[in-house]
This record gives structure tokens, C-alpha cells and sequence, in this order.
């Protein structure tokens, strides 16, 4: 198997334990040289050299118990497995239903496959291990499939409350705030924090009403969109510090679409101003996108009828997707559906809702789609779809 050599195992001075390995020249993990390929077909054809190395471990017994396409490195034509401390050793090969569960869990990390996709890949891993792809496997797969995803959505939910990697939290007698990383890498989030207000009233008013004021501006280098939520009384306090804040949760569920593949303003930080214990004010803090609400794209007349039905096709598998993850939105009017330049993106996720039980969620969901369908008839494509 490709695997970097081991040179040296031993302890240092304070007693750490120490592994020196090969470097591999020139090479990248397969996480990274996936996320820059654009063309679908050439990302399938890697995902499958991948699978296929995977089916070879497992043929051999081996199975790696930190399963990711991190722990892949290209060099040249050459896969390599990482990680091998994280690895177990059988003498015989690796089963058949836990190897569909290896497939699963390393298929449910891409958010952009779609099944038929996935089965090509399965179809040429099994080749590697000379058995049929069938119908019970693939069923088995997309249940395998499904819990993975829900795990890793809370995994990566979790992730967006505490510092990583990838966030900052930060949190005083005053703020409670958590920031991407990426956002505020160029400038001090608490200075963000204490002139925010003065910074919303110098930009864009895109809202100023008695529940929220929206603005649009300029911080760090990006276009972004601050939605404040205002303190209404403290019953209004009390309730939200319960249940936790507006801002936080249209944060979580803003990853949260991320994570599906259903398009959203990317969300940059939430902050919650308290005073005492109570959460007095919170503000969202999203990626700007240019777009036509799709209020104005129904009645912009120069748009033409094609470009029209194509649009409202995206809408119905955007809709069908939170349908499928029992997802309803809560606000879903025409206005909180943006039409930007790749297709809708849903906006506005405060009162969204992910739901456990089917009674609830139906409900939900009739109310969704009552107000979405209430005026659509001004526009045949809509009628159509």
C-alpha cells in the first residue's frame, strides 16, 4: 500500500512520543485538490481512484477508523493513506456491510454528490473487491448515508459555537460573540463589537422597523449584511435568553444549509449584547449577495421565459431539499427567496425549524407553502411548476 515510510519512533527529552515520517514532495491531501476542481466529471473520476484505494485497504484488512478525504494525499498519480495510528489490521478482509458503511461515511463528507453519482463510485469500488453492486446494497448505503450526515451536521453545528480552527469565540460580561476566522483575521472583533451600531447607521438601511434594522456595509474587507434584533421589553429578553437568541440561531442554521448544499448568505459572526444574564440585543452578520428578490424577478418582464422556468426549477429542488430534511423555513415569502447570479438563496432563517416529529412538520410545512404559492399566479412558470 502507498503510505508514507516510517524513519523514526522514540521519545524526546520530556518524555512526548515522536514519529518522524517521509514527506511526500509536491503533493496535496485529496480534500484540498477536490475542493479547487470545478468540472463534476474530473472530480468523480479522483473520487474514484480514492474509492478504489480504499477498496484495496479493505481487501487487505485494513480499515481506517478516522475516515476522511484529509487522510488521502495525491503525488503525481499516486494516492497515499495517512494516519496509519488511527488504522486497524485484520487478518481477513474486511466485511461486506462494514465496508458499505466506509463508503457512506467518507460519500456523506461530499456535499455535492448526488446519488447517481455516488453509485458509480460504489459500482467501481466493488469491482476492486470482486463483488456486484445491487439494489440491497445501494439501500443500505443511502440509510448508512443518511446517519452520517445527520452526525456530521452536528458535529459541524457544534464546531460554530466554541473557538477552532475555523471560528473565534469570544465572550466578556458583555458580549457573547463567535466570529469565522476568516472575517475578522484583518481587524480587532471587539472594536467590530463596540462601534457596530454607528457602523449600521453609516451604511445602507436596507430595514428599520421595531423588531429588526438590517444595514449593509463595509467591514474587513468584505460586503456584508449586519441584521440587528431589537430588545423589546424584558419579557421580550427573558424569552430569548431561554430559547436562545435570534442571531444564534439563524447562525447554526445558516451553516446548517451550508452543509446541506442549499445556498444562503454565508454567515460571518453573531453577537449577543446582554446585560446581566439576559440577552438584551443580538446581531447576525452574513456575506452580502447581489440579487432580485424573487418578488421583482416575477414582475421584471425583461426577463425572458426560459431563464424564468429555470430559475423556478432551482426553487423546487431548493424546496424539495428541506422537504427531504424536514426543514421548514417559517417566513417563506417571496421576499426571502434572493435570486442571484448561481440560482436562489434563502434568506431571513430566524424562524426556521428542523423538525423530529411528522405531525408538527407537516403543519409547518402547509403554512410554508400556503404563503410561497399565495401569489404566484401572476407568473405562468410558477403556475407551471
Amino acid at each position: 500500500m502507498n503510505s508514507p515510510k516510517p524513519f523514526f519512533y522514540g521519545r524526546t527529552e520530556d518524555g512526548r512520543c515522536v514519529i518522524v515520517l517521509e514527506k511526500i514532495a509536491d503533493s496535496a491531501t485529496i480534500l484540498d485538490v477536490i475542493n479547487k476542481i470545478i468540472e463534476k466529471q474530473k472530480k468523480l473520476d479522483l473520487l474514484i481512484r480514492v474509492y478504489r484505494e480504499l477498496a484495496k485497504q479493505h481487501n487487505k484488512g485494513i480499515l481506517q477508523k478516522d475516515l476522511h478525504l484529509g487522510n488521502f494525499l495525491l503525488a503525481g498519480d499516486r494516492i497515499y493513506a495517512l494516519d496509519s495510528g488511527r488504522m486497524q489490521f485484520f487478518r481477513h478482509q474486511v466485511p461486506r456491510k462494514k465496508s458499505i458503511s466506509q463508503l457512506a461515511l467518507l460519500l456523506s463528507s461530499l456535499r455535492t454528490t448526488d446519488m447517481e453519482s455516488a453509485r458509480v463510485i460504489c459500482d467501481e469500488c466493488f469491482k476492486v473487491r470482486g463483488w456486484h453492486f445491487g439494489s440491497s446494497d445501494e439501500a443500505l448505503l443511502q440509510k448508512q448515508m443518511a446517519v452520517y450526515r445527520k452526525r456530521g451536521i452536528r458535529r459541524g453545528l457544534k464546531k460554530s459555537l466554541r473557538t477552532s480552527r475555523k471560528y473565534l469565540k469570544i465572550t466578556n460580561k458583555k458580549y457573547s460573540a463567535v466570529f469565522e476566522k476568516s472575517y475578522c483575521h484583518k481587524a480587532e472583533p471587539l472594536d467590530f463589537i463596540g462601534r457596530l451600531d454607528a457602523l449600521m447607521d453609516r451604511g445602507q438601511i436596507l430595514k428599520d422597523g421595531n423588531t429588526c434594522y438590517v444595514s449593509r456595509l463595509s467591514f474587513s474587507g468584505k460586503d456584508v449584511v449586519v441584521k440587528r434584533y431589537n430588545n423589546k421589553g424584558f419579557m421580550h429578553s427573558l424569552r430569548h435568553t431561554i430559547k436562545r437568541s435570534r442571531a444564534r440561531r439563524a447562525w447554526l442554521h445558516g451553516h446548517r444549509l451550508e452543509m446541506l448544499n442549499i445556498a444562503t448568505p454565508k454567515p460571518l459572526a453573531y453577537i449577543e449584547q446582554r446585560t446581566g444574564l439576559l440577552v438584551e440585543k443580538s446581531y447576525l452578520v452574513t456575506q452580502y449577495v447581489e440579487g432580485q428578490s424573487l418578488y421583482d424577478f416575477l414582475r421584471d418582464d425583461s426577463i425572458a421565459r426560459q431563464q424564468r422556468s429555470e430559475v423556478m426549477q432551482m426553487i423546487k429542488t431548493m424546496l424539495d431539499k428541506l422537504a427531504k430534511h424536514h426543514i421548514t423555513h417559517g417566513d417563506l415569502k417571496h421576499t426571502n427567496v434572493l435570486i442571484a447570479e448561481n440560482g436562489p438563496v434563502l434568506t431571513d432563517l430566524d424562524s426556521m425549524m428542523v423538525h423530529r416529529w411528522g405531525l408538527l412538520y407537516r403543519n409547518k410545512r402547509a403554512k410554508d407553502m400556503e404563503r410561497f404559492l399565495k401569489k404566484t399566479r401572476i407568473s405562468p412558470a410558477m403556475t407551471n411548476y
